[in-house]
């Protein structure tokens, strides 16, 4: 017989010590922080050690209490894909995932194949939403978002740099050619109600102050201002790697390519009380590793 710990306990002490205080370990948990207190001191009296001391207000995981939780955390992942592997075969997974609209056209949805293929068993719904500023409310396994904002709900993981730079259609360009910046005010800019600082921002970079008669267009979505400027009806300013595919499909091109502005970049979002399941972890690693990619040299 195994002389194993108490698991309910080891359980609640794994959440407490990821999230790093018992109240979140109670909210994730739906448990009191009496409850969770009287977990953490029952594994506490098995073990003959202190696994967290007060700081202030807050009860903090000890070096060692760290260590064992990361084991733990481990140990269950295995449990869980043990789990599934000796289950009934059950009807494919899906993963329900929250991301901005042009993100999810231009950057996600065309990479999603190659995750298809590395989890045959697991499909990704995306659904978008036309705002960062949008409630991030049930309904989704994870969400994507620019940040860094505070998200005390939820598991944030960096995984996509951004920069924005200077983009207008080939076809634009041939018959409007713009050989120096002074050509800028010449051209007609789109601009975005959601993105209000990409044109002040790319000019300050580059030191040009335009003319006030310089003509604008502003549309309400970034998606339509894309379409717009694929279909040649002015200059705009556009995050990459996000357009990196339009770029090499030869929808855009990036005229003055050196300089660029950076941006918050994106990060995934996991609910604290969300199912860690092997599928879950599947897609937030491949995200990692889809942004750690080499990005796209523009050539001008």
């Amino acid at each position: 017989m195994r002389r194993l710990p108490p698991l309910h306990a080891l359980q609640v002490f794994e959440v407490a010590a990821r999230a790093g205080s018992y109240a979140q370990a109670g909210l994730e948990l739906g448990l009191t922080h009496g409850a969770v207190s009287r977990q953490i001191g029952a594994l506490e009296g098995w073990l003959g050690q202190r696994l967290f001391v007060r700081v202030g207000r807050r009860m903090v995981a000890t070096p060692a209490a760290r260590a064992f939780a990361e084991e733990i955390s481990l140990s269950f992942d295995r449990l869980t894909a043990a789990a599934e592997a000796c289950g009934r075969p059950q009807a494919p997974r899906v993963l329900k995932v929250s991301a901005p609209s042009t993100f999810a056209m231009r950057w996600l949805i065309p990479r999603l194949d190659g995750f298809h293929r590395a989890r045959p068993g697991t499909e990704v719904a995306v659904a978008t939403t036309t705002t960062l500023q949008d409630a991030l409310r049930g309904g989704f396994d994870l969400a994507i978002r620019r940040g860094p904002e505070p998200w005390p709900q939820f598991r944030a993981v960096p995984f996509l740099a951004e920069a924005d730079t200077l983009v207008a259609s080939p076809a634009l360009l041939r018959d409007k050619p713009l050989p120096a910046l002074g050509d800028l005010a010449g051209h007609v800019l789109l601009a975005t109600e959601t993105r209000p600082g990409d044109w002040s921002d790319w000019l300050a970079r580059a030191d040009v102050t335009l003319p006030g008669g310089t003509r604008r267009r502003v549309f309400d979505h970034f998606f339509v201002t894309l379409q717009a400027l694929e279909d040649g009806c002015g200059l705009g300013i556009g995050p990459f790697p996000v357009l990196d595919r339009a770029v090499e499909a030869g929808r855009l091109v990036a005229p003055f390519p050196e300089i660029r502005v950076s941006r918050p970049g994106y990060f995934v979002l996991t609910p604290f009380d969300a199912d860690k399941s092997p599928a879950l972890t599947a897609f937030v690693e491949w995200l990692v590793a889809e942004g750690s990619r080499p990005g796209l040299t523009i050539p001008r």
